[in-house]
C-alpha cells in the first residue's frame, strides 16, 4: 500500500509542476498583450512618437504571432513540444531584455517583433503539453486551471502595469520577464519529460508566404491609418496579397498543408471565424485607446487608469468559467449572440459618457457589461470553431482561431487610429475625448456588425 501511495503522491506533484510550468507560459504570453497598455502614453512621451507610430508596440507583438504561429505548431509537432516551449520561452527572454534596453523608438518596435517571436509558440506549446500529458478524465479540469491562470494576466496586467510605471519606469514592465522566463525554462527543462517530435517539418516556402503575407497586409493598413500612403506602401500591400494568394494555392496541392483549405467549407466554422476577427477587432481598439483616454482627457495617473480598467478585465474572468457551460446547455449561437449585443450596447455607453463628459461610474459599469459580452462570445466562437471539424483537425483549428484573434486586434487598432485622427486629436483633452469618442463609436458598431453575421452561424 505504501508503494502505490508514494507513486500517486509522485504523480500528483509531476501534475502540479506540469500545471504550473506549462500555465506560467500562457501567463507571461497573456500579461505581455496586456500589461504594456498602461505604459502606452509613458512611451509615447519618452520617445516623442505619434499615436499612429505608438500602435505599432501592440501590432509588432500581434502580428508577428499570428505571422508565426501555424509555423510554430508545424515544428513543435516536428522537432517537440518540449523543446519547442523552451525555445519560445528563451526568444521570448531576450525579446523582453532587449525592450527594456531599447534607446530608441525602432529599436522598441523590434524588440516586440522578437519577443512575439518567442509567445507565438508559449501558447500553443503550453496547451499540447498539457492536453497529452494529462489523462482524459482530468484533462478539462486541468484546462480550466491553465485557463483561468492566463485569465489572471487580464486583472493583474493593467493594474501591475500602471503600478510599474508609476513607482519606476516603463523598462520594467520588460525587466521583469526574464527571471520568470528563465527560471521557467530551466525548470520546463528539469521537470517535465522530452517528447519525441513526430509531425513533419512546413514546406520552407509555405513558411516564408505565410509569414509576409499578415505581415505585409498590416503594414499597408497601419500606414494608410496615418495618411502615409505611398509606392512602398502600395508594393507592400500588393506583395501580401500575391503572398496570401500563392499560400492558398500551395496549399491545395500539399498532401500536409499548414492550412487545411476544407475546413473553409463549413459556414459555422467560417462565421465563427470571421466573427471571431470582428470581437477582438473591437477589443484591441479599446485596449489601445482607454488608458491614454483615462491618462490624457481625464487626468488618471498609470497606476488609477490600470485599476480603472478593472471592472473590464475583472469581468473577463468571473464570467468566462460560465460561458463554456452556457454554449453547451443553450448552443453557441445564442450565447455569442448575447455576447455581442452586450458589447455593442457597452463600447455605445462607453462613446456617450465620453460625448457628455461623464464621471467614471459609468463608464464603469459599460467597462463590466462589455467584459460579459467579451467573456459570452469568445468561449461560444472558439466551441463553434473546434466542433466544426474532425477531431484530427482540432489543433489546426485551435490555431486558426487564434490566428483570427490576433489578425483582429492588430485590424482593430490600426483602424481604431485611422478612425481617431481623422475626428480626434492629441493637442488637447478636449479633441482626444472626440477621437476617443469616435473610435468607442466603430467599436460598436463593429459588434452590431458581428451581431447580425453571427445570426447565420448554424448551431451543430
Amino acid at each position: 500500500m505504501s508503494g502505490i501511495s508514494t507513486e500517486a503522491t509522485a504523480n500528483k506533484s509531476g501534475e502540479r509542476w506540469l500545471l504550473a510550468l506549462t500555465s506560467l507560459g500562457f501567463f507571461m504570453s497573456m500579461m505581455d498583450s496586456m500589461i504594456v497598455s498602461t505604459a502606452t502614453t509613458a512611451i509615447r512621451e519618452d520617445f516623442s512618437v505619434s499615436v499612429g507610430q505608438l500602435q505599432w508596440v501592440l501590432n509588432a507583438y500581434n502580428i508577428t504571432i499570428a505571422a508565426l504561429l501555424l509555423v510554430g505548431v508545424a515544428y513543435g509537432a516536428s522537432i517537440g513540444h518540449r523543446r519547442m516551449y523552451v525555445i519560445g520561452l528563451l526568444v521570448f527572454t531576450i525579446g523582453s531584455a532587449c525592450c527594456a534596453l531599447s534607446l530608441t523608438y525602432p529599436l522598441l518596435v523590434g524588440s516586440r517583433v522578437l519577443q512575439g517571436v518567442g509567445a507565438s509558440v508559449m501558447t500553443p506549446m503550453s496547451m499540447a503539453i498539457l492536453s497529452a500529458s494529462i489523462p482524459p478524465e482530468r484533462r478539462g479540469r486541468a484546462l480550466g486551471i491553465w485557463s483561468a491562470i492566463g485569465g489572471l494576466a487580464l486583472i493583474a496586467g493593467p493594474s501591475l502595469g500602471g503600478l510599474i510605471v508609476s513607482t519606476l519606469s516603463w523598462q520594467w514592465i520588460f525587466w521583469i520577464n526574464i527571471p520568470i522566463g528563465l527560471a521557467t525554462a530551466y525548470l520546463v527543462l528539469k521537470r517535465l519529460p522530452a517528447d519525441a517530435g513526430k509531425g513533419k517539418r512546413p514546406h520552407p516556402l509555405d513558411a516564408i508566404l505565410v509569414i509576409i503575407a499578415p505581415a505585409a497586409f498590416m503594414y499597408m493598413l497601419s500606414q494608410s491609418a496615418v495618411g502615409s500612403i505611398s509606392l512602398v506602401t502600395c508594393f507592400v500591400g500588393v506583395l501580401g496579397v500575391a503572398c496570401a494568394l500563392a499560400f492558398i494555392a500551395l496549399q491545395r496541392l500539399r498532401r500536409n498543408p499548414l492550412m487545411p483549405l476544407h475546413m473553409f467549407r463549413s459556414r459555422r466554422f467560417d462565421v465563427a471565424f470571421v466573427g471571431t476577427f470582428l470581437l477582438y477587432a473591437a477589443m484591441y481598439g479599446t485596449v489601445f485607446f482607454l488608458p491614454q483616454f483615462l491618462q490624457v482627457a481625464q487626468g488618471a495617473t498609470a497606476l488609477k487608469a490600470g485599476l480603472e480598467i478593472l471592472p473590464w478585465t475583472g469581468t473577463l474572468v468571473v464570467v468566462s468559467p460560465f460561458a463554456g457551460k452556457m454554449a453547451d446547455i443553450h448552443g453557441e449561437k445564442r450565447v455569442a449572440l448575447a455576447g455581442f449585443a452586450l458589447q455593442m450596447f457597452g463600447y455605445a455607453w462607453i462613446a456617450f459618457a465620453a460625448w457628455r463628459g461623464a464621471s467614471y461610474l459609468p463608464v464603469a459599469v459599460a467597462l463590466a457589461v462589455c467584459g460579459a459580452g467579451i467573456s459570452m462570445a469568445g468561449p461560444a466562437l472558439q466551441k463553434a470553431m473546434l466542433g466544426s471539424v474532425e477531431a484530427t483537425y482540432i489543433g489546426n483549428a485551435s490555431g486558426l482561431f487564434n490566428i483570427s484573434r490576433q489578425l483582429g486586434g492588430a485590424v482593430g487598432t490600426a483602424i481604431s487610429v485611422m478612425v481617431f485622427y481623422r475626428f480626434g486629436t492629441m493637442v488637447s483633452s478636449t479633441g482626444f475625448t472626440q477621437g476617443f469618442t469616435a473610435v468607442m463609436s466603430v467599436s460598436a458598431l463593429v459588434c452590431l456588425a458581428a451581431t447580425l453575421l453571427t445570426s447565420l452561424t448554424v448551431d451543430a
